[in-house]
């Protein structure tokens, strides 16, 4: 058995959780915090037995999206921050941990 933690963009994170939950999976959602962007993202936790972790991982891929974003770019310098053009950056898709369970406790 296997724990999946799946972190994914608050855009992605219905999609993904709908279509695990229609294909018979059981998942935890959990709100968390991106560190870069400071922007929302879903931890989700699925417990998974091995014959079905690739099809898990497929419905995660599938339905988590990579995409741009601007935002803005700030310089700072001794006399303060200043604002310039936004960068570019890539957003969404999925980070994607697999764990082995070594037990299962359902109380």
């Amino acid at each position: 058995m296997k724990l999946v933690l799946a972190i994914v963009s608050n855009e992605d994170a219905s999609k993904v959780i709908k279509t695990l939950i229609k294909e018979n999976f059981f998942v935890t959602k959990l709100a968390t915090t991106g560190g870069f962007l400071m922007s929302g993202n879903t931890t989700i936790l699925i417990g998974v037995q091995n014959e079905v972790l690739d099809k898990c991982i497929q419905i995660i891929s599938d339905t988590s999206k990579r995409r741009t974003k601007l935002v803005p770019n700030a310089i700072s310098s001794e006399f303060g921050i200043f604002s310039s053009t936004p960068v570019e950056v890539q957003v969404g898709g999925a980070t994607i941990f697999i764990l082995d369970v070594e037990q299962l406790i359902k109380a």
